[in-house]
C-alpha cells in the first residue's frame, strides 16, 4: 500500500513528543561525566552505545530508518542528503590531494557514494557525478591543485550547493524549503563579506563564494566590500530583510553568536511552517530538522561535560529547540 501525507504527519505527530524538551536540556547540563549522559539518554529511549558518538550515530540512523517508512516520497529529502555531499567531496578532495586520514569526517547519508567521489578526485575525471556538482568539481580540484587555497576551492563548491538548493526549492512547491534555503544563503553570503571586507579579499574570490539569493544585492554588496568594512557595515545596517542588523552586530560581536543567531533562525522557520501545517511534507521536514538540532545539542554537551566547562557556557551555545 503506497504511503501518503495524511498518514506520515500523524505519525510524525507522535514522533515529535519523544523529542527532548527544553527541562531535559537542563537536566543534561547538570551532569558530570559522559557516563551519567549516557545513562540519561537510554532512559529518554535512545540506543545502547559504549561512547556519546556510537550513540549519536545509532540515533540517527534509526531516525533515518523511520522517515524511509512513513515519507510517501524520500527524494524531498535530497536538498539534505547533499549537504552531505559537499562536506564529504570537500573532505575527500583535501584527504587525497594532501594526503591526510579523513574516513572518519564523512558524512552520511548523502546522494553520491563516498568511493564515487574518491575514484573521480584520484582519477580526475567527474562525469560520475551529478550535473549540478560534477563541473563545479572539476573546478574546485584545479582551484585546490594550482592555488592551494582551500577556502577558494570551498567557496566555488558551496556556492554550487546553495544555487542548487535554492533552484531545488523553487521547483519543489514549498513554500518552507524556498525560505529556509534562502535564508541560509543569505546568512552564508553575509558571513562570507564581512570576513572578506576585514582582509585582502580578490574579486575572484567574491565572484567565486558569493551566491545570489532574495534580498541580497550581489554586485552592490562586492561594491561595498572593496570600499572597505566600515562601507559594507553601513550598508548591511539598512538592509531590512532576515534582521540583518542584529545579525550583523552579533557577528561583530562574537562570530558564536552570530551562528546561534542563524540556527535559530532557521530553526523558528521549521517552527512557523511545519510544526504548524499539516499537510504535505514540511511536517517530515520539520521533525527531521527538530532531530538534527537534538543530535548536535547533545554533542555540544558531551563536549561540554569532558572538558569541565560551566553550564553556562554551553547553554548559551544550545540552539533553540523544535518543540
Amino acid at each position: 500500500m503506497s504511503l501518503s501525507y495524511e498518514f506520515s504527519i500523524g505519525s510524525v505527530r507522535a514522533k515529535e513528543k519523544n523529542l527532548l524538551s527544553q527541562a531535559e536540556y537542563e537536566q543534561m547540563l547538570m551532569l558530570k561525566s559522559e557516563g551519567e549522559l549516557i545513562s540519561f539518554l537510554k532512559d529518554k529511549g535512545y540506543p545502547e552505545g559504549d561512547s556519546i558518538e556510537e550513540i549519536l550515530k545509532a540515533r540517527q540512523e534509526m531516525m533515518w530508518k523511520y522517515i524511509r517508512s512513513v515519507a510517501p516520497d524520500m527524494v524531498i529529502f535530497e536538498p539534505f542528503y547533499m549537504q552531505s555531499d559537499i562536506h564529504n567531496f570537500k573532505t575527500i578532495l583535501k584527504g587525497v590531494m594532501f594526503g591526510k586520514e579523513y574516513d572518519g569526517l564523512l558524512l552520511s547519508p548523502a546522494t553520491v557514494s563516498t568511493d564515487v567521489m574518491r575514484k573521480c578526485i584520484e582519477e580526475r575525471k567527474f562525469e560520475k557525478l551529478p550535473g549540478w556538482l560534477a563541473q563545479t568539481a572539476a573546478k574546485a580540484y584545479e582551484l585546490l591543485a594550482h592555488t592551494k587555497d582551500a577556502r577558494l576551492s570551498d567557496g566555488a563548491l558551496d556556492r554550487a550547493l546553495l544555487e542548487t538548493l535554492i533552484s531545488m526549492s523553487k521547483k519543489s512547491g514549498s513554500a518552507f524549503l524556498v525560505k529556509y534555503f534562502n535564508t541560509m544563503t543569505f546568512y552564508a553570503d553575509i558571513k562570507i563579506s564581512i570576513r572578506a571586507s576585514r582582509t585582502k579579499t580578490t574579486m575572484e574570490f567574491l565572484n567565486t563564494a558569493l551566491c545570489e539569493c532574495e534580498d541580497f544585492d550581489k554586485d552592490k554588496i562586492v561594491k561595498k566590500i572593496m570600499a572597505g568594512h566600515d562601507q559594507l557595515l553601513k550598508y548591511l545596517e539598512g538592509v531590512s530583510a532576515y534582521d540583518c542588523k542584529k545579525a550583523i552586530k552579533l557577528y561583530e560581536e562574537r562570530a558564536g553568536l552570530f551562528e546561534k543567531f542563524v540556527d535559530d533562525r532557521l530553526m523558528a522557520a521549521a517552527r512557523e511552517m511545519c510544526r504548524l501545517t499539516n499537510e504535505g511534507p514540511e511536517p517530515l521536514f520539520g521533525y527531521y530538522i527538530g532531530c538534527e538540532y537534538e543530535r548536535r545539542a547533545v554533542s555540544m554537551i558531551a563536549s561540554g561535560i569532558r572538558t569541565a566547562a560551566s553550564p553556562d557556557s554551553v547553554r548559551e551555545r544550545l540552539r533553540e529547540t523544535y518543540g
